[in-house]
C-alpha cells in the first residue's frame, strides 16, 4: 500500500516547558499531590523536568475556616497546545474528586498552569501568564525552590515571593502522618 503526500505524518509537535502549580487542602493531601503528579505525566504528550518541595500554606481568599493547603510546583514540557493542556489538568482534577461549587473552597486538588513557554494570553479561558501568580508566595515560593533562577514577568519569583502577603503563613512540608 502505498501513502500519498497527504498520507505522510507531519513533524513531532514541539515540546513546551510549562510550569503548574498544584494544591489540595481535603483528604490524604499529600497522597492526592503525588497522585496528581504520576497522573498529570502519564501521558506521552507530558513529561516531567523538575518538582518543588511541598510547602504547607494558610488558605488564601474563599471562605473562612477552610484546613491548610499543601502546595507545590512542577515543570513539564508538553507537546499539548495550552488548552489541551488545560483540559488534561481539569481532567486530572476531575479524577480527584475537585469539585467547583464555590470559589476558592477548599478541594481536593487544583492544578493551575502558571506559565506556558513565553505564551502571553489574556483569554477568559486560559490566562497566562496565572493573572494571579505573582502575588501568591504558595506558588512562587516552592517554584523559587524549585528554580532559583525563575523569573515572572521578568522579575525573580524569589523576589516575588518574598513581597508577597501570604509569605509569612509557609512552612516546609515535614510529613507527619502524610507521606509523600
Amino acid at each position: 500500500m502505498s501513502t500519498g503526500p497527504g498520507d505522510a505524518p507531519g513533524p513531532a509537535p514541539a515540546m513546551v516547558r510549562a510550569v503548574l502549580a498544584l494544591g489540595s487542602n481535603l483528604g490524604e493531601r499529600a497522597d492526592t499531590l503525588a497522585s496528581a503528579v504520576a497522573d498529570l505525566v502519564d501521558n506521552d504528550a507530558v513529561r516531567l523536568r523538575h518538582t518543588s518541595p511541598v510547602v504547607t500554606t494558610k488558605p488564601v481568599g474563599g471562605p473562612a475556616g477552610q484546613p491548610d493547603f499543601l502546595n507545590m510546583v512542577i515543570e513539564v514540557e508538553t507537546s499539548l497546545d495550552p488548552y489541551a493542556l488545560l483540559a488534561h489538568c481539569n481532567a486530572v482534577e476531575a479524577k480527584h474528586q475537585r469539585m467547583r461549587e464555590v470559589r476558592w473552597a477548599a478541594r481536593t486538588l487544583d492544578v493551575d498552569i502558571i506559565t506556558y513557554g513565553g505564551l502571553e494570553s489574556s483569554d477568559e479561558r486560559l490566562t497566562l501568564p496565572h493573572p494571579r501568580a505573582a502575588q501568591r508566595a504558595f506558588v512562587l515560593y516552592p517554584w523559587s525552590l524549585m528554580d532559583a533562577t525563575a523569573t515572572l514577568d521578568g522579575i525573580p519569583v524569589a523576589a516575588l515571593a518574598a513581597r508577597a502577603e501570604d509569605m509569612a503563613g509557609i512552612e516546609h512540608f515535614s510529613g507527619g502522618t502524610e507521606t509523600l
